[in-house]
C-alpha cells in the first residue's frame, strides 16, 4: 500500500504561530469562569459562590460529552489540509455542526434529569443547591450555540487559522465577562445574571463563526454547492466520525469524572474547602487552557504530517512542541506562585476561604509542569486520530487517580487529594508516551 507524500518543514515559528493565539483564546475560557466566581464571590455569600462553582463544573462535564466536536474536527481537518483536500475539510465541519445542533437541543430537553443527577452526586447544602439551580436553568439555553462553537473552532484550528479561533473565543468571553459584571453588580441580577451573560456570549461567537465560515467559501450558495449529500452521509466517513466521537466522548467523561470527584470530595469537606479548591482549580484551568495552545499546535502539525504522509514533519513537530511546552509550563508555575496570593484575595472576601486557598496554592502551581506532557499528548493523539489510544490511556489513568485518592485523602486530607491529582497527570502522560511509541511507525506508509 502506498500514498503520496507532501513534504513540509516544521520550525519553532510554526509551533508558536498556532500556540500563542490559541493560548490567548483558550485562556479566556477559565478567565470568564473566574469572573463569574469573582462577581458572585465578592457578594460575600459562600453558598452562592459554591453553587456557581458546582454549576460551572456540571456544564464542563455536560459539554465535555461533545468536546469531540472541537478536537475531533481539528484533527480530521488538519489531516485533510495535509492531504491537499481542495475543500479544506468542509465536510468535517458540516457533519460536526449538525451533530452540535442536535446534541444541544437534547441537552435542553434533558435539563431536569441532569440537574437532579447533579444534586444527587454533588450533595450540596440547601443554599448551594438553590444557587446551582438558578445558574443551571439559565445557562443550559447556551448548549446548541456552545456546541456549534466547538465545531467551528475545530475547523479553524485544524486549518492553523489560530488567530481566527482566538477572535471567536475573545468575542464569546468578552461578552460573557462584560455582561456578567454589569448584570450582577450593575443590575443586581445575581446568579441568573452571570448565567445569562454566558448565553449571550455563546450566541455572539456562533454568529461570528458562521459568518467567517460562509465568507471563506464565497457565500452560502457556493458553500452549499460544495457539500454533496452523498459524500456528507458517506457510510465510511460517518463510521469513522462516530468511532472517533465515541472514543473522545468516553475520554472526556473520564477526564471530567476525575475533576468531578475532586470537586465532590471538596464539597464533602465543607463550603470553605469547596470554595478554596474551586479557586485553585480555576488557576489550574487557566494554566491548562494556556498549555492547550501548545497541544493545539502539536495537534495541527502532527495531524497535517499524517495527512501529508511525511514522518520528518511529525517528529519535528512532536519535539518542538514538547520543548516549548516545558518552557511555558515552568514560567506559568513561577507566575502562579508569585501572583497567586493576591489573586486569591481579589477573588473572594471570605477570610477562611482565602487562608485555605493560600495554604494549597503550591499544589496548583506545580501542576503546571506535571500536567503539561499529558495535555500535549492529548493534542498529538487527536491530530493523528489515535482515538482508541487516547480513550484507553485516560481510563487507565482515571483508575490510578481514584485509587490514589482513596488511599491518600484519608491519610493526608486535602493534601492527599491534590497529590492524587498529580499522579493522575503523570500516569496519563506515561501511558500515552508508551502507546504512541508503539504506534508511531504505522502512521506513515510508503510514498507513491
Amino acid at each position: 500500500m502506498s500514498r503520496p507524500a507532501y513534504p513540509f518543514e516544521v520550525r519553532s515559528a510554526d509551533v508558536l504561530r498556532i500556540a500563542v493565539p490559541a493560548s490567548i483564546a483558550f485562556i479566556t475560557e477559565p478567565v470568564a469562569g473566574m469572573v463569574d466566581i469573582m462577581v458572585i464571590g465578592r457578594l460575600g455569600d459562600a453558598g452562592q459562590l459554591g453553587g456557581v462553582v458546582l454549576a460551572a463544573l456540571i456544564f464542563d462535564f455536560i459539554f465535555s460529552l461533545a468536546y469531540f466536536l472541537r478536537i475531533g474536527t481539528a484533527g480530521l481537518t488538519a489531516q485533510a489540509v495535509g492531504a491537499r483536500d481542495p475543500r479544506d475539510g468542509l465536510l468535517h465541519v458540516a457533519r460536526s455542526l449538525g451533530i452540535g445542533i442536535i446534541a444541544g437541543v437534547l441537552m435542553i430537553a434533558l435539563q431536569v434529569p441532569f440537574l437532579m443527577l447533579a444534586n444527587a452526586v454533588m450533595a450540596p447544602s440547601e443554599t448551594v443547591a438553590h444557587a446551582l439551580a438558578q445558574y443551571f436553568q439559565v445557562r443550559i439555553w447556551a448548549a446548541p450555540f456552545s456546541l456549534m462553537n466547538y465545531a467551528l473552532l475545530g475547523w479553524f484550528y485544524g486549518r492553523a487559522a489560530a488567530t481566527t479561533g482566538m477572535l471567536l473565543q475573545m468575542i464569546m468571553h468578552g461578552f460573557d465577562i462584560t455582561l456578567s459584571i454589569w448584570f450582577v453588580w450593575g443590575l443586581g441580577w445575581g446568579v441568573p445574571g452571570a448565567a445569562l451573560a454566558t448565553v449571550i456570549g455563546a450566541m455572539a461567537s456562533t454568529a461570528a463563526g458562521l459568518f467567517l465560515l460562509i465568507r471563506h467559501f464565497g457565500g452560502v450558495r457556493k458553500m452549499l454547492a460544495l457539500i454533496v449529500p452523498a459524500e456528507l452521509l458517506d457510510t465510511t466517513a460517518l463510521r469513522r466520525k462516530f468511532a472517533l466521537s465515541r472514543d473522545l466522548m468516553i475520554r472526556s467523561v473520564a477526564l471530567m469524572t476525575a475533576y468531578g470527584y475532586f470537586a465532590a470530595q471538596g464539597s464533602r469537606m465543607g463550603e470553605v474547602a469547596l470554595s478554596a479548591n474551586a479557586i485553585l482549580l480555576n488557576f489550574l484551568m487557566i494554566g491548562a487552557f494556556f498549555l492547550d495552545g501548545i497541544a493545539q499546535a502539536a495537534e495541527q502539525l502532527c495531524g497535517k504530517a499524517v495527512g501529508a504522509n511525511w514522518r520528518p514533519a511529525f517528529d519535528r513537530g512532536y519535539a518542538l512542541s514538547m520543548k516549548w511546552g516545558f518552557a511555558i509550563s515552568a514560567v506559568l508555575m513561577v507566575l502562579m506562585l508569585a501572583g497567586g496570593p493576591a489573586l486569591i484575595d481579589f477573588m473572594t472576601t471570605n477570610e477562611a476561604v482565602r487562608e485555605q486557598a493560600r495554604l494549597f496554592l503550591w499544589f496548583a502551581a506545580v501542576s503546571m509542569v506535571t500536567s503539561m506532557p499529558a495535555f500535549l499528548y492529548d493534542g498529538i493523539l487527536t491530530g493523528v486520530t489515535l482515538n482508541v489510544v487516547m480513550r484507553n490511556g485516560m481510563l487507565i489513568s482515571l483508575v490510578l487517580f481514584l485509587a490514589a485518592a482513596l488511599v491518600l485523602q484519608p491519610l493526608m486530607g486535602n493534601a492527599g487529594l491534590w497529590m492524587a491529582l498529580h499522579l493522575w497527570f503523570i500516569g496519563r502522560a506515561g501511558v500515552y508516551w508508551w502507546a504512541l511509541e508503539r504506534k508511531k511507525a504505522g502512521l506513515f506508509v510508503g510514498a507513491a
